[in-house]
C-alpha cells in the first residue's frame, strides 16, 4: 500500500513518502524535491511542473500559476477579481458561476475549472511518487491552509478524485507541521502532566498562518489558529516589483505594466533579489538584458531600504500571534517554543518581529519547505494498515463557528443555533432532535462572517426527506446527526425517524409548536472519544458518543399537555433512516466529476503519445550526431571511403529533414527513419564492436586450453591428484584440446589477414560457443572426484567393538559426545534451540 503525503502549495509542491526507516521527500525527474505549481498548455500536449515553469515567459497566456486560492470561489468573488490583473492567463466565468481559466490547448480554446487544473498538478505529483516508489499510488493525505472554508475544501477533494487519488484526509498545513514536530519527540510530558505548548508560524508564498498546539506523550491538540490570508512571500515580491516598475518608468521611459511578459520577467528577478537580500545586507544589483523594447535595465536595492518599504506588511505579523494566545487563553511565558516554517520566514525582518513579540529566539528545527509534506506522509502512515507508527492522536479544530437555521413552527419564522463554536474539537459529531410532521430543511452557515476570508457564509442546504407524522397524527421525533469530518467539511451525515408503537391507549401526543427558546435548548452529554482521531478513516460510520438534543418541550409543558396516565403507557420505538438531499454551493455534480475524470485520462494519454513521439524524434537526432562524430574517429578504420561518404551524406540529409519537413511528424515516421539509418550504420558498429570484443574472447578460449593442457601434463607425469582418471577419457580430452587449439590458430591467422572494412571471419559469439563446447566436454572428465579409500575389514570391526566411551556410572569417567556426520557438531549441540538475534 502506498503511503504518500502531498503539500499542495501556491508556488511549489512537495511529495513525501513513508518507507521502511522513516519519511523521505522524493525528487522529481529533474532531481529537485520542489515541483513548481505550474501548468502550460501547448498545441500538442501539456507541460506540468518544472517544464511548465520554463514557459512562463515564452507561453505566458497559456501557462497557469497561482491558481490554488481560486478553489471553490465564484468568478465575481472580490478575491478573484483582485487577483485577475496580475495574471497572464485569462479568467472566465463558467456556466455554474465559478471561476475558470481559458487557454489554447491542442490548437483550440478550452475552459478549465480550478478543480481540473489542480487535478492536473496532482496527476504530476502522483507520477513523481510512483516513479520514486516503483508502484502505483492511490491513497494519500493532502494539505490545505487552515483557513480554507467548506467550499474550498470540497473543491480540493474533487481535484484529488480527478487525479485518481483517494484522499484519506485533508489536513491543515499547521496541523501537519505540528505532527512532523511532535511525533519524533521522546521527552514530551506524560498524559496526566501539564502539556507542552508550542506555537507554529507558517509564512508561505501566499498566506500567513499561526497555530498554538498542546503536546503530551502520544497526543497533539490544536488549541487555536489565526491567519492573514493576504500576507505572504509574494506580497514582499510585489513591493519590489512596484518599486522597480516606477524606477524603470522614470529612468528608461518604459510602461512595464502595459505588457505582461516584461512584468513576469521583472517578478522573477525580484524574487531572486529578495532571496539574496535575506542572506546579504549590502547593496545588491538587479540587471535584466533586453528587458523591453530591446532596452537593458539595471537597478539596485539593499535590505534596509527593502524593510522600510515593507513596513506595512511587517506590521501585520504581530496580530495573528496575539490572536492565538488570546483564543487559547495563554500568556507568552506559557510558550515552550516558537517553530517557524515556510519560505518567507527566511526574511530576517519577519523573524525579528516574531522574536520581539515572544521575547525568545525562534526555533528552526523543522525543514522550512518540506515540513508540511512530511507531516502529511506521517498522517498517511498513521492511517495506513501497512505501516506500524508510534501511537499519536491528533485533535484538530473548527476554524469558524458553524450554525444551523430552520423554519420554526412555533414562531412561523426562522430559528437557529450554533452547533460548532469556534475552536471546537474536530472531527466531531453531534445529534440534534427535532419534532416534525413533514420534511424540513436545515440551512448551514458560518455565523461569524466578519472572520471569514470568503464572501459567502453559506454551507448549503440539507433537506431531510420522508418525514411523516406518527400513527396518531402527532409529530415524529427526528434525530439529525451533524458532523465536521476529518477533512474539516461540515455535513448532516444522517437523519432517522423514531417511530413510537403504543401498547396502551390514552397517551396524548406531544405538542409540536413550541417557543423558539425551547427549540434552541441544547444539552451536550459528553465529549466524543479522542480515539477517533487515531482512526479517522472509520469516523464516518462510527456512531458518535456525543449528542446534542434540541428539546421541543419543557418538563412543565409535558405535565400540562399529557394526562397523568400517559406516563404509565408502555411504548416501543423503532428508527427509520431518512434520505437527505444536500445542495452545497459550488459542489461539482457526480456526472460532471466523472466527465472531468474521463477528460483527465484522455489528456494523460495525449501527453504520453506526444512524449513517445518526441522520444522517437530525439532518438533520430541523437543517432545522427553520434554516428557522424564516430565516423570521424572510432569508426574510421572500419568503413571504406565510399561507404563513409555515402553515410555522411545520408546523415546530413536526415539532419536537414529534421529541422524542416521532419519537425512535426508522426512517431512511426521517425521510427522508419532511424531504421533506415541503422541499416547503413549497424554493419560498421558491428565491425568496431567485434574488433573490441574478439581479443577478449580469444584470450578466454586460450586460458581454458592452457588449463586443460596442464591437467594432461600432470596426468602423464602420474601425479597423485589425477591418477584416478581413465586414460581413454584423457585421450578424448587431449584430442578436444588439440582441435580447439588448431581452430583458434586458424581463425586468428585468417582474421589477421582480413581487412577491417569488411565483416570479420570469426565473430565473438562463435569464439564463445567454442569455449563453451570445450568446457562442457573436458570439465566433467578432469573434475571427476577421487574415490574414497575404505579401511580394511579387520580394523573396521575392531573399531566397532571398542565403540564410544560409555557414560561412567560413578560420574568420574570421561564422556564422549557423539559427532554428527561431516559437521563435527555434537548431538547435544544439535538439540539447542535456534535464537533470533535482533
Amino acid at each position: 500500500m502506498s503511503v504518500v503525503g502531498i503539500d499542495l502549495g501556491f508556488q511549489s509542491c512537495y511529495v513525501a513518502v513513508a518507507r521502511a526507516g522513516g519519511i523521505e521527500t522524493v525528487a522529481n525527474e529533474y532531481s529537485d524535491r520542489s515541483t513548481p505549481a505550474c501548468i502550460s498548455f501547448g498545441p500538442k500536449n501539456r507541460s506540468i511542473g518544472a517544464a511548465a515553469k520554463n514557459q512562463i515567459i515564452s507561453n505566458a497566456k497559456n501557462t497557469l500559476q497561482g491558481f490554488k486560492r481560486f478553489h471553490g470561489r465564484a468568478y465575481t468573488d472580490p478575491f478573484v477579481q483582485a487577483e485577475k490583473p496580475g495574471l497572464a492567463c485569462e479568467l472566465v466565468e463558467l456556466p455554474t458561476g465559478s471561476a475558470g481559466i481559458k487557454v489554447m490547448y491542442l490548437e483550440e480554446e478550452r475552459n478549465f475549472t480550478i478543480e481540473q487544473v489542480s487535478g492536473m498538478l496532482l496527476t504530476k505529483l502522483k507520477e513523481t511518487a510512483e516513479s520514486a516508489m516503483k508502484k502505483p499510488v492511490v491513497d494519500c493525505v493532502v494539505s490545505v491552509p487552515c483557513f480554507f472554508t467548506d467550499a474550498e475544501r470540497r473543491s480540493v477533494m474533487d481535484a484529488t478524485q480527478i487525479a485518481g487519488l483517494n484522499c484519506l484526509r485533508l489536513i491543515n498545513e499547521t496541523t501537519a507541521v505540528a505532527l512532523a514536530y511532535g511525533i519524533y519527540k521522546q521527552d514530551l510530558p506524560a498524559p496526566e502532566e501539564k502539556p507542552r505548548i508550542v506555537v507554529f508560524v507558517d509564512l508561505g508564498h501566499s498566506a500567513y498562518q499561526v497555530s498554538v498546539c498542546a503536546f503530551n506523550k502520544g497526543k497533539l491538540k490544536v488549541l487555536a489558529t489565526a491567519f492573514d490570508p493576504l500576507v505572504g512571500g509574494r506580497k514582499f515580491d510585489d513591493v519590489l516589483v512596484n518599486y522597480f516598475v516606477e524606477e524603470f518608468g522614470k529612468k528608461y521611459k518604459l510602461d512595464i505594466k502595459s505588457k505582461i511578459r516584461p512584468l513576469l520577467r521583472l517578478a522573477q528577478e525580484c524574487e531572486k533579489l529578495k532571496k539574496l537580500m535575506s542572506a546579504n545586507a549590502s547593496e545588491l544589483p538587479l540587471n535584466i538584458e533586453c528587458f523591453m523594447n530591446d532596452i537593458d535595465v539595471s537597478g539596485s536595492m539593499n535590505r534596509g531600504h527593502f524593510e522600510e518599504m515593507c513596513d506595512s506588511l511587517l506590521s501585520r505579523i504581530e496580530a495573528p500571534l496575539r490572536s492565538v494566545l488570546e483564543q487559547a487563553k495563554l500568556k507568552k511565558e506559557d510558550i515552550y517554543a516558537v517553530e517557524v516554517v515556510g519560505g518567507a520566514t527566511r526574511i530576517p525582518a519577519v523573524k525579528e518581529r516574531i522574536m520581539r513579540y515572544f521575547g525568545k529566539e525562534v526555533s528552526t528545527t523543522l525543514n522550512a519547505d518540506e515540513a508540511v509534506a512530511r507531516g502529511c506522509a506521517l498522517q498517511c502512515a498513521i492511517l495506513s494498515p501497512a505501516f506500524k507508527v508510534r501511537e499519536f492522536s491528533i485533535t484538530d479544530l473548527v476554524p469558524y463557528p458553524i450554525s444551523l437555521k430552520w423554519n420554526s413552527p412555533a414562531e412561523e419564522g426562522l430559528s437557529d443555533c450554533e452547533v460548532f463554536p469556534k475552536n471546537h474539537a474536530a472531527p466531531f459529531s453531534k445529534v440534534l432532535t427535532f419534532y416534525r410532521k413533514e420534511p424540513f430543511t436545515l440551512d448551514a452557515y458560518y455565523s461569524a462572517p466578519k472572520e471569514l476570508p470568503y464572501p459567502d457564509p453559506s454551507l448549503g442546504q440539507f433537506h431531510v426527506q420522508k418525514v411523516v407524522p406518527q400513527a396518531d397524527g402527532s409529530s415524529s421525533k427526528v434525530k439529525v446527526k451533524v458532523r465536521v469530518n476529518v477533512h474539516g467539511i461540515f455535513s448532516v451525515s444522517s437523519a432517522s425517524l423514531v417511530e413510537i408503537h403504543k401498547t396502551e391507549e390514552g397517551e396524548e401526543p406531544m405538542e409540536t409548536d413550541q417557543t423558539v427558546k425551547d427549540e434552541e435548548k441544547m444539552q451536550v452529554d459528553q465529549e466524543e472519544p479522542k480515539q477517533e482521531e487515531s482512526q479517522p478513516a472509520q469516523t464516518e460510520s462510527k456512531p458518535s458518543a456525543d449528542e446534542m438534543e434540541t428539546s421541543q418541550a419543557t418538563p412543565k409543558e409535558k405535565k400540562t399537555d399529557q394526562p397523568p396516565q400517559a406516563k404509565k403507557a408502555k411504548v416501543k420505538t423503532s428508527t427509520v433512516d431518512l434520505p437527505i438531499d444536500h445542495y452545497p454551493p459550488w459542489q461539482i455534480g457526480r456526472d460532471t466529476l466523472n466527465l472531468f475524470v474521463e477528460n483527465e485520462g484522455k489528456m494523460i494519454m495525449q501527453d504520453k503519445l506526444e512524449k513517445e513521439r518526441n522520444d522517437a524524434k530525439n532518438a533520430v537526432e541523437e543517432y545522427v550526431y553520434e554516428m557522424r562524430d564516430k565516423l570521424s574517429c572510432v569508426y574510421e578504420k572500419f568503413v571504406n571511403e565510399d561507404d563513409r561518404n555515402s553515410l555522411m551524406l545520408k546523415l546530413e540529409d536526415t539532419e536537414n529533414w529534421l529541422y524542416e519537413d521532419g519537425e512535426d511528424q508522426p512517431k512511426q515516421v521517425y521510427i522508419d527513419k532511424i531504421t533506415d539509418l541503422k541499416n547503413l550504420g549497424q554493419p560498421i558498429q558491428m565491425r568496431y564492436q567485434e574488433y573490441v570484443d574478439r581479443p577478449k574472447a580469444f584470450d578466454e578460449l586460450g586460458k581454458q586450453i592452457q588449463l586443460y593442457m596442464k591437467v594432461i601434463h600432470a596426468f602423464k607425469n602420474k601425479e597423485e591428484a589425477y591418477d584416478h582418471l581413465d586414460p581413454a577419457d584423457m585421450e578424448k580430452v587431449e584430442k578436444c584440446i588439440n582441435e580447439a587449439m588448431e581452430w583458434m590458430n586458424n581463425k586468428m591467422n585468417l582474421q589477421m589477414k582480413q581487412n577491417l572494412t569488411v565483416d570479420p571471419v570469426v565473430k565473438t559469439k562463435d569464439i564463445q560457443a567454442k569455449t563453451k563446447e570445450l568446457t562442457s566436454t573436458c570439465n566433467p572428465i578432469v573434475s571427476k572426484p577421487k574415490p574414497k579409500v575404505e579401511p580394511p575389514k579387520e580394523e573396521q570391526q575392531a573399531g566397532e567393538q571398542n565403540g564410544p566411551v560409555e557414560n561412567n556410572t560413578d560420574g568420574q569417567g570421561p564422556q564422549a559426545a557423539e559427532q554428527s556426520p561431516n559437521t563435527g557438531t555434537s548431538e547435544a549441540e544439535k538439540k539447542l534451540p535456534e535464537m533470533d538475534i535482533e
